[in-house]
């Protein structure tokens, strides 16, 4: 779980971040490279955070570290311990700057997971380039004045002229 919440801030372009594991899989160690502390943060390092996801950490010592954390006003996810969760993290599907999310605040991550599987396949990576020519579009559109309700047209007929949505776009 650590390394997949990893993988995901990185991807969103997460710059500021610093990883606390005493024991983490080797994966993880390479994908944190210089920001990882393989340790528990101290009091000092947990003060200076405003955020932290704790995961793939036994209950019994993420909820002491939860507690330090909420008694400093800094936001706390403990992962699958909804208790301990001040945020839920919707389940993501990213297309270069295409983000599909999908969540059930925290009532059923599974759901979620079989949710996002059906966006990944129904939205592929040639998203991202159709994404780019819309926007590319959207910029050119633009170099005269126009009417949001306008662009919202000129955007829906080139989806429809496209096809990319087919038969969804119709239900």
């Amino acid at each position: 779980m650590a390394l997949r919440r990893l993988e995901l801030l990185l991807d969103g372009g997460a710059a500021s971040l610093e990883v606390y594991a005493d024991r983490p899989c080797p994966e993880l160690a390479a994908l944190a490279g210089e920001r990882l502390r393989q340790r528990l943060p101290t009091p000092d390092e947990l003060a200076r955070q405003q955020l932290i996801w704790i995961a793939d950490l036994p209950e019994a010592e993420a909820v002491p570290l939860a507690a330090a954390a909420r008694a400093r006003g800094i936001l706390v996810n403990v992962e699958d311990v909804k208790p301990w969760c001040d945020f839920h993290n919707p389940s993501l599907v990213r297309r270069g700057d295409l983000l599909l999310t999908v969540s059930t605040n925290g009532k059923s991550p599974g759901l979620a997971v079989r949710i996002r599987r059906q966006l990944e396949q129904m939205f592929g990576p040639e998203w991202a380039a159709r994404l780019e020519r819309v926007g590319l579009k959207r910029t050119a559109w633009r170099r005269r004045p126009r009417p949001l309700d306008e662009l919202a047209r000129l955007t829906d007929a080139m989806i429809d002229h496209q096809q990319w949505l087919g038969e969804e776009r119709r239900r």
